[in-house]
């Protein structure tokens, strides 16, 4: 029997003159130790929305989201016994980052034009996530 895992990957986005940003993130150590989005596990009844507002405030000290953009690509994987299914948002901030608001267990923060972000994500279902959501930003 494997494991359901859940997780989300928040693509939080500012706007900089006419052009929007995407906020990169990098993790210390380990596999995830290359720039990507705010990630996170999602627990037993947790929901999306919820626990999307909670992340991007208490991980990354910015103010709630009000409005999400369901990306409307979920990755599915399996490792082992566990399989893993992602769930892609895009969230925009006019908000600042705040010094020491930000979770320890991000060790490195930027933001990045689209062409950065998108050569600096660390995997292809990332690149494709911030390349939809980058073309939903600027059609609206």
């Amino acid at each position: 029997m494997s494991e359901l895992i859940h997780r989300i990957k928040i693509f939080v986005y500012r706007f900089a003159e006419t052009k929007p940003s995407y906020l990169l993130l990098k993790r210390d150590q380990g596999l995830e130790a290359m720039w990507g989005p705010l990630q996170a596990s999602l627990g037993f009844g947790d929901k999306l929305e919820t626990a999307i507002r909670q992340h991007v405030h208490d991980d990354i000290g910015l103010t709630p989201p009000q409005r999400f953009l369901d990306l409307e690509m979920p990755g599915r994987w399996s490792i082992g016994d566990e399989e893993v299914i992602e769930w892609m948002f895009g969230v925009r901030t006019e908000d600042i980052i705040k010094p020491g608001k930000i979770s320890p267990d991000w060790a490195a923060h930027r933001w990045a034009t689209f062409d950065e972000a998108y050569h600096s994500l660390g995997f292809e279902l990332d690149r494709a996530a911030v390349m939809r959501l980058h073309t939903k930003v600027l059609a609206a």
